[in-house]
């Protein structure tokens, strides 16, 4: 029951995190916005158990409990990406809170006639999904090193930058492409930057067709190096590439690397 709760508690997380992207115009890659409603509400001891495949139990309870959100008509799942739906929007009004939403999906039941659509923030809003900083950045080249380093002394002190390592580096097979060595995450090609207004460290990069694994090693020691899903030493992170430019989002809270 614990676990249902919690997954609960996610899905509406997920559906907040959407209809806050909706007033930027976003359509935030599925993997970010399951990453940040985890962000939010941390699987437990038992949620985190891996189960076959190497998946958490919680991430595998979360993606499948989002098919609930399509099936009722709340938001889509496409390649370029997840959006909300209008009735995703009314949703939020109506079933405000995580026990009514939740009864609402196992009942099927339907958002009342004259529900209103919520109305715009004036301001951006707080649950911001890293998805629109990182595809305005314009992808690095392979010969021109990341920086990485400090944020400048004009940047305004933000809580997301509590609790930060010093660096962040993506070791792994496709070193060579960027002009480093494979697995060495010392070379400045393979390191990441942090953004100040999310918090999250982020590495653009144009890589030729293959099958690519790396790491997430920070402060520049293999001692703690996270693989996929965000565990310490684990499993290495895998993805085929088509070829071309390719953006990595390394969130700290998670420990997770995403691609968008």
């Amino acid at each position: 029951m614990a676990i249902r709760n919690n997954t609960n508690r996610r899905l509406k997380e997920v559906l907040d995190i959407m209809a806050a992207g909706s007033w930027l115009d976003e359509k935030p890659n599925g993997g970010v916005v399951l990453a940040e409603a985890v962000a939010r509400i941390p699987f437990t001891k038992e949620e985190s158990e891996l189960l076959s495949g190497g998946i958490p139990r919680g991430h595998k309870n979360l993606t499948k409990a989002t098919a609930e959100l399509v099936k009722a008509g709340w938001m889509t799942k496409g390649r370029s990406g997840w959006e909300i739906t209008d009735n995703g929007l009314r949703a939020t009004v109506a079933f405000d809170t995580v026990e009514s939403l939740a009864d609402a999906l196992k009942n099927g039941t339907l958002i009342p006639a004259g529900t209103p659509l919520p109305e715009k923030p004036a301001d951006k809003p707080a649950a911001k999904t890293p998805a629109k900083k990182a595809a305005s950045k314009k992808p690095a080249s392979k010969a021109s090193p990341t920086k990485v380093g400090p944020v400048a002394e004009t940047s305004k002190p933000s809580a997301v930058l509590e609790n930060q390592p010093a660096s962040v580096a993506l070791a792994g097979t496709f070193g060579e492409a960027l002009g480093a060595a494979n697995w060495d995450p010392s070379h400045s090609n393979v390191q990441m930057q942090l953004d100040s207004i999310d918090g999250v460290w982020q590495l653009s990069a144009d890589l030729p067709a293959g099958q690519y694994s790396y790491k997430a090693v920070v402060n520049g020691n293999w001692d703690e190096n996270y693989g996929a899903f965000g565990l310490l030493d684990g499993a290495n992170h895998e993805f085929a590439h088509a070829g071309g430019p390719v953006t990595f989002h390394y969130n700290h809270a998670t420990k997770d690397v995403l691609r968008g």
